[in-house]
């Protein structure tokens, strides 16, 4: 089988598509949850936090030298905190989907269990015995 009917294959099977699909989608979800925190949440935890801007926070190592032409060398923290609170945020609103999507189509009911590995020794036991007679 050559690569390309391998690949026209995998493509018909659907997974690249769906693949696609759920990259583009959460590319998309990322931009509004991004917007959620920077514009929604964040301001008013700044208020509560007495001003604080989190994106403004950080850690200069080496300030800026205009004479020298180099830039400022710093830990931006504050965005760190924006990303984990970013984080948290996706994270809750994909286990809110994953708990409505399970709510709306639940599993369907678990197969019966057949015999035991006991019991089925037991009847193959039992069908040997009866040969035997």
């Amino acid at each position: 089988m050559s690569i390309l009917s391998e690949f026209k294959t995998f493509l018909a099977r659907g997974n690249a598509i769906d693949l696609a699909v759920g990259v583009v989608i959460g590319g998309a979800f990322g931009k509004i949850v991004s917007s959620l925190v920077d514009n929604i949440l964040m301001p008013p935890i700044g208020v509560l936090t007495g001003g604080v801007d989190f994106s403004d926070l950080k850690w200069v190592l080496v300030p800026a030298n205009e004479a020298a032409g180099t830039a400022e060398a710093a830990i931006a923290y504050g965005l760190f905190i924006n990303a984990v609170i970013q984080f948290v945020i996706i994270g809750f609103a994909i286990f809110l989907v994953v708990k409505l999507v399970n709510k709306a189509f639940p599993p369907p009911p678990a197969a019966p269990a057949g015999p035991t590995e006991t019991e089925l020794l037991a009847d193959i036991l039992t069908e040997l015995k009866k040969q035997d007679k």
